[in-house]
C-alpha cells in the first residue's frame, strides 16, 4: 500500500516526507523532485517568502544508486527561515484561518502553536511527495499537467495580472479556479465495491486536503445539475483500431469510481488567502476584547501553485490505484503486468 506521513511547522528547521511503499526498480532523479518545488514557489501573486526559500528536496533514505529499494523514502526540505522559536505571539485570530478552532480544540495561548503547522507551507512536502509519484506514473506514459482558469473572477492573463496588482494595492488576496488533467490513464483504477475504494472520492479528498481548496468538481461537475441525460452522457463506441472509445469526456475520466480509460479532468476553487494586511475584525483570545486580525509574511494570490500542488496530490492517488491494480513490489514486475492487462482488454 502506498502511503505517506508529513512532519514540520513552517518556521522549522525543515519539512519531512516518509514515502513507502514505492516499488523497487524506479530510478529517480533528484533534479526532477527540485524543478516541481520550484514550480510550486511560483506563479503572479506569490509573496516575500518564496523570495527568501528555494525549495531543494534531500533523500535521506530508500535509494542506493538513485534506484528505489522498495523501502521507505525520506524527503527533507531544510528551510532557509528557520525562527519558530523567536517568533511573536499571536492573539487575534484571522477569519477563514484555523487559527480559532486550532486554538479552541488543542487548549492552546498562543495562536503560533496552530498556524505553523496549519500553514500551506506544508504543501512543500506533498509537491515532493508527488514528483516521486509523477516519476513513477510516467514509466506507465501517465502524464498529468494544470492551468488556471479564474483568478478573482477573471480569465484573461492580462485582467488576472491586473486584478492581482488592485488586490496588492488594496492590501487584499484572492481566489481562483484552476484545472488539472491526467492523461492516458488506463481503465480499471478504483472500484465500485467499497466507497473508499472509489478513485473520484479519493481524488476529492486528496484535493479538499488542500489548504484553502473550497470546491471540487469532476468532468462536467456542477453542469450535470443543468443537462438531460440524453444530453450528457458520454456515448460508448467501438472499433479495431481503437477499441472501446468517446467522443465526449464529461465523465471527467471516471465512472462508477472506476478510471474509464479517458483523461481524468478535475477542477478546484481555491478561496482567497485569509492572511489580510487590512485585517477584518476579531478577538483577542486572552482579554477578549475586540481586535484586528493577526498579520503574518502572505501572499496575494496562489492559484497556480494550489494547481502544482493538486497535480502532485492527484499523482499519489493514481500512483496509489496503479500499484493496487498491478502489484507493488518491483517495477519490472508490474510493468509486465500492466502490459499482460492491456493486452487482455484489447
Amino acid at each position: 500500500m502506498l502511503r505517506y506521513l508529513t512532519a514540520g511547522e513552517s518556521h522549522g528547521k525543515g519539512l519531512i516526507a516518509i514515502l513507502e511503499g514505492m516499488p523497487a526498480g524506479l530510478k529517480i532523479d533528484p533534479a526532477k523532485i527540485n524543478q516541481e518545488l520550484r514550480r510550486r514557489q511560483q506563479g503572479a501573486g506569490r509573496g516575500k517568502r518564496m523570495q527568501i526559500e528555494q525549495d531543494r528536496c534531500l533523500i535521506l533514505s530508500g535509494l542506493r544508486h538513485n534506484l528505489t529499494l522498495g523501502s521507505p523514502i525520506t524527503l527533507l526540505i531544510e528551510n532557509k527561515d528557520f525562527s519558530i522559536e523567536k517568533l511573536n505571539k499571536v492573539l487575534a485570530p484571522r477569519p477563514g484561518h484555523a487559527d480559532l478552532a486550532g486554538v479552541l480544540k488543542y487548549g492552546f495561548s498562543d495562536i503560533r502553536d496552530v498556524l505553523e503547522r496549519a500553514s500551506a507551507r506544508s504543501t512543500a512536502s506533498i509537491v515532493a511527495v508527488g514528483a516521486a509519484c509523477k516519476i513513477f506514473l510516467s514509466e506507465f506514459k501517465i502524464k498529468i499537467s494544470s492551468k488556471v482558469l479564474s483568478v478573482g473572477g477573471e480569465t484573461d492573463k492580462e485582467a488576472i495580472a491586473e486584478k492581482i496588482n488592485t488586490a496588492r494595492e488594496r492590501k487584499d488576496t484572492l481566489g481562483g479556479i484552476f484545472e488539472v488533467t491526467a492523461a492516458q490513464v488506463p481503465v480499471g483504477l478504483g472500484s465500485y465495491v467499497q466507497p473508499d475504494r472509489r478513485l473520484d472520492a479519493r481524488l476529492a479528498a486528496a484535493i479538499m486536503a488542500i489548504p484553502g481548496i473550497k470546491a471540487v468538481e469532476i468532468g462536467l461537475g456542477f453542469g450535470y445539475a443543468e443537462s438531460f441525460g440524453s444530453e450528457c452522457h458520454d456515448s460508448i463506441y467501438y472499433s479495431k483500431s481503437k477499441g472501446y472509445f468517446r467522443t465526449t469526456n464529461n465523465a471527467g475520466g471516471i465512472e462508477g469510481g472506476i478510471s474509464n480509460g479517458s483523461d481524468i479532468i478535475l477542477r478546484a476553487c481555491m478561496k482567497p488567502i485569509c492572511t489580510l494586511m487590512q485585517p477584518l475584525d476579531s478577538v483577542n483570545i486572552l482579554t477578549k476584547s475586540s481586535a484586528k486580525a493577526a498579520t503574518e509574511r502572505s501572499d496575494i494570490a496562489v492559484v497556480e501553485a494550489a494547481g502544482v500542488i493538486a497535480e502532485a496530490s492527484m499523482a499519489f492517488i493514481l500512483a496509489q490505484g496503479l500499484l493496487e491494480k498491478f502489484g507493488s513490489d518491483s517495477l519490472k514486475e508490474i510493468k509486465e503486468n500492466f502490459k499482460n492487462y492491456l493486452k487482455r482488454i484489447g
